[in-house]
């Protein structure tokens, strides 16, 4: 038996419930209200007929299009159709391989009016690499009136899939018989580890990406950053200097002070570009168009480099304010109807007019959160797989909210630990009340830890699942503090997964808006199972 027997919800109760949703809610607001506002920037005006140097092209924008699909072939058309588009804001594209149809890349090209930074994919495969390298080097001798520039590799060292000395002799190979300047792009780092490489290239290709260094960069000082960069690395090396890559996401988890955001992208490629002109750097931007299929690699913001979206359209203007989301009609009608359904499900049970605000206000903020969830699930979930598992989270999420409005005052939510007692004797008889609460509440607390723990342990590329769990934070999390709740074992370690990877996710980067969501989210959800423990509760 319990220590402290279980209680029923009352005002005191669902005031702090209401409190809790009413500080979320605002909370949500003003995000909301922040990202409709224009932001003003410094404006990218090229001189007239003045395109970007160059921009890198993948032609994988259409759904299942992906260059690990070895049977993919890419339409003539559509390459047609892409560089046509981007021979409007750039003088010249890059590839990074000529497999799948990117060799004709270059013809496309020629007729476009665009140059070409062409790419020799090498990996960690020997046969396949000299296949590669030879088709390149067909191609930029058949189309040198086109072509700039041979990459040899792009990140081989980076993904340590050839050593130095592998890579020298492919580039030697490939620099004695190319008709065009030959090159090896890789981050900075790598460039300065492996200073001797620049003897074996016409030029050094550097890649330069505030987002992704092993300290993010903010916005702020993104370009100032590459600048630093470009300088320290000028200062190594004799040969010409290119920025093979660099850009910004507009989508994804934030890492300690760099965002992603469509805001933030246009702010970069303004700034960066305008730089770049004026010092008269050689660049690259990454990248012309959306690459969902990233997503597998990357997680989320690998999928959103582009400067145009996966239908060609511009995803911001070179000119004049930006903005982050154009209207808040869809998160507003969603606050409204999870309020509504809340109320609805209030009539014909017991309890004050502090309960049915608590219960409104409650389902508003989870209403709020399934409409932004699910603008994020459309960036972020990749395959049925994911949309099936999370979309059933969520959905189990927003039942706990529902759940709550049928909630009677005198009903405890404690009676939920009877579920866990007749599961593990096998004796759940009928949809009691307390039963399938403790199950909801059970499995959502197990699939939080998991979700915790996951992106503790591995957080590079894995998202902050806050919306997924919001709506079971505020109503298992606030409520079970009152009503001297008694949990499992099970729910008891999953609260302490939580806890803990929660707060150790948010201690690297104590700054980062997402991960102080995701960590009041955690702590709130776990704290009853925290609180039952301290009490040593039976």
């Amino acid at each position: 038996m319990p220590k402290h027997s279980p209680s029923p919800l009352n005002d005191r109760n669902w005031l702090g419930l209401l409190v809790a949703s009413l500080v979320v809610l605002l909370v949500l607001g003003i995000v909301l209200v922040q990202q409709t506002r224009p932001v003003p920037m410094h404006d990218l005006r090229l001189a007239d007929g003045e395109r970007l140097k160059c921009v890198s092209y993948a032609p994988y924008r259409l759904p299942g299009q992906t260059p690990f699909d070895e049977k993919l072939m890419i339409s003539r058309e559509q390459i047609a159709a892409d560089l046509a588009a981007l021979a409007k804001i750039t003088e010249c594209v890059r590839i990074y391989s000529v497999d799948q149809g990117l060799d004709q890349v270059p013809a496309v090209a020629r007729e476009v009016g665009l140059k070409v930074l062409l790419g020799a994919w090498v990996n960690a495969d020997p046969k396949r690499n000299m296949k590669q390298l030879d088709h390149a080097l067909g191609l930029a001798n058949e189309y040198a009136d086109v072509v700039r520039m041979l990459i040899v590799g792009n990140e081989v060292l980076l993904r340590r899939e050839r050593t130095e000395a592998e890579m020298r002799e492919l580039i030697e190979y490939a620099r004695a018989r190319a008709k065009v300047p030959v090159t090896y792009a890789d981050v900075w780092e790598f460039w300065l580890k492996h200073p001797k490489l620049a003897e074996s290239v016409d030029r050094v290709t550097v890649h330069i990406l505030p987002f992704w260094e092993d300290h993010p960069v903010a916005i702020e000082r993104a370009v100032a950053h590459v600048a630093e960069v470009f300088d320290e690395v000028r200062g190594h090396f004799d040969k010409p200097l290119m920025i093979g890559e660099t850009g910004w996401p507009s989508a994804g988890r934030q890492r300690q002070g760099s965002e992603p955001s469509q805001v933030n992208q246009a702010r970069y490629i303004r700034e960066f570009v305008h730089v770049a002109h004026a010092k008269g750097w050689n660049y690259n931007l990454i990248e012309a168009i959306d690459q969902p299929w990233k997503r597998r690699l990357e997680g989320t913001v690998g999928g959103y480099w582009g400067m145009l979206g996966t239908d060609l359209s511009p995803k911001f203007p070179l000119a004049g304010p930006v903005t982050e989301r154009s209207g808040v009609t869809a998160p507003l009608a969603g606050a409204a109807l999870g309020a509504a359904l809340c109320l609805l499900l209030t009539l014909g049970t017991h309890g004050s007019t502090v309960r049915r605000a608590a219960l409104g206000v409650t389902g508003a903020v989870a209403g709020l959160g399934a409409v932004l969830g699910w603008e994020h699930a459309q960036l972020a979930w990749r395959d049925p797989f994911e949309w099936w598992l999370l979309g059933g989270i969520g959905a189990l999420g927003l039942m706990a909210a529902l759940a709550a409005a049928r909630w009677s005052a005198a009903t405890p939510i404690a009676a939920a630990n009877e579920a866990w007692t007749a599961v593990r004797a096998g004796s759940i008889t009928g949809p009691a009340t307390g039963q399938w609460l403790g199950l909801l509440r059970g499995f959502l607390l197990f699939a939080a830890a998991v979700a915790a723990l996951l992106l503790f342990a591995d957080p590079r590329y894995r998202d902050f699942p806050v919306f997924l769990y919001l709506a079971p934070a505020l109503v298992f999390g606030v409520t079970g503090w009152w009503t001297a709740t008694r949990f499992g074992v099970e729910e008891k370690v999953c609260g302490l997964v939580i806890a803990a990877c929660v707060v150790g996710r948010w201690l690297p980067e104590p700054l980062n808006p997402q991960a102080i969501a995701w960590l009041a989210t955690g702590l709130f959800l776990a704290a009853p199972c925290l609180y039952a423990i301290a009490r040593k509760d039976q």
